[in-house]
């Protein structure tokens, strides 16, 4: 059944049976056996499909796509906040929809990693979408990085090249979304063990969920308040500081009032939204076709961002005022610059202007007063 898996790699002759007999039938009795024949490239392409999720299914929301576009141009780790029934899992389960389209190159590395812990879907022999997982809060922190006596593949090794989806987060233990923090930054996990070490990639997208608050509605003018400071604060306190200065872009989602729910009109599709991604992406992936390790926006380092983000007098001041108003940390005065920087590559702009940074700092709710204290 891994017969098709193998033979994507190139001038290797694969062999599949189905039993041990087969086997020894193949050399002591000169039985015949199929070779398995994959064209890389052919069966790229055939499972090239479009994914299933579309944007336009999505009834209102606008400023909530413009969020997920821009998140999906630069690479940026995003959490949505809001009440329950107001859309944050949909919308998280389309952003796949408007990434890039697999390389080939990615694809490859993508179902290596599937292959090691038997995932590849159907046996097709090559995984062409990029991956979307969505573990349940009560994970572990091996189920999530990785480990195991023979070291396999956690849940940020299985999202890599895709997105990786927690919803809840706050349910989620503590221990567990801390272990998550230095994979962010690094874009790998490694595992070691008494005889060896192993490191798989994790470069993924980060896309969170949570409620306002334990009962689900704080901030709502039309719900009552049915937690107390010492339950929000227990609730809110599972998020540590540092992972939130890893997540770029943090924005409250509202239910849909009626009059847009029923409108029959269809939003704007996947498949024009991905069209300015995969622009802005190109633009990304020629400024920095000379560093090794940098694709995109979100893994620019802070000489890089210096260096990218160049800002005039005014756009600097408007930036200062923020920090101070907001008092964000250094991380967080980084992941703004980042941010500003694909929403001007989304306008095909050089220059990183004002109006770029305002839209920016926008993006970063749960900075602001009465949220985390």
């Amino acid at each position: 059944q891994n017969a098709k898996e193998a033979a994507i790699v190139n001038d290797l002759k694969v062999y599949g049976v189905d039993n041990i007999k087969q086997v020894i039938d193949y050399f002591d009795k000169g039985e015949t056996l199929e070779q398995t024949i994959i064209n890389t490239r052919e069966e790229f392409y055939k499972n090239l499909d479009f994914p299933e999720f579309d944007f336009a299914d999505v009834k209102g929301q606008e400023s909530i796509k413009r969020c997920m576009e821009i998140a999906a141009a630069g690479g940026h780790n995003i959490i949505l906040i809001g009440p329950p029934g107001s859309g944050k899992t949909m919308l998280a389960k389309r952003l796949p929809s408007i990434l890039p389209p697999m390389t080939l190159h990615e694809a490859l590395e993508t179902t290596k990693i599937h292959s090691v812990v038997g995932r590849v879907k159907d046996h097709t022999g090559l995984m062409a979408q990029r991956p979307f997982r969505s573990p349940h809060h009560t994970i572990s922190n091996v189920a999530l990085v990785g480990g195991g006596s023979y070291p396999q593949p956690g849940e940020i090794s299985l999202s890599h090249n895709g997105v990786l989806f927690l919803d809840e987060l706050p349910e989620f233990k503590r221990e567990v979304l801390e272990v998550m923090r230095q994979p962010l930054e690094d874009r790998e996990v490694t595992i070691s063990r008494a005889k060896f070490t192993v490191t798989y990639p994790s470069s993924f997208m980060l896309v969170a969920s949570m409620n306002p608050s334990p009962g689900g509605y704080f901030n709502d003018p039309d719900a009552p308040v049915t937690s107390s400071p010492a339950e929000m604060q227990r609730y809110l306190s599972k998020i540590s500081g540092p992972l939130l200065d890893r997540i770029d872009i943090h924005i409250e989602v509202t239910p849909v009032p009626f009059e847009k729910l029923s409108d029959n009109r269809k939003g704007e599709s996947s498949v024009d939204i991905r069209k300015r991604v995969t622009a802005a992406r190109e633009l990304q992936t020629k400024r920095f076709e000379a560093l090794e390790n940098v694709h995109y926006n979100a893994q620019m380092n802070t000489k890089q961002i210096r260096e990218y983000c160049k800002l005039d007098e005014g756009s600097l001041e408007l930036l200062k005022s923020a920090m101070e108003r907001l008092n964000l940390s250094a991380r967080a005065y980084d992941r703004i610059l980042k941010v500003s920087r694909t929403i001007a590559d989304l306008e095909g702009s050089e220059d990183v202007t004002g109006a770029h940074i305002s839209e920016a700092i926008q993006y970063r709710s749960l900075d602001r007063e009465g949220w985390l204290g």
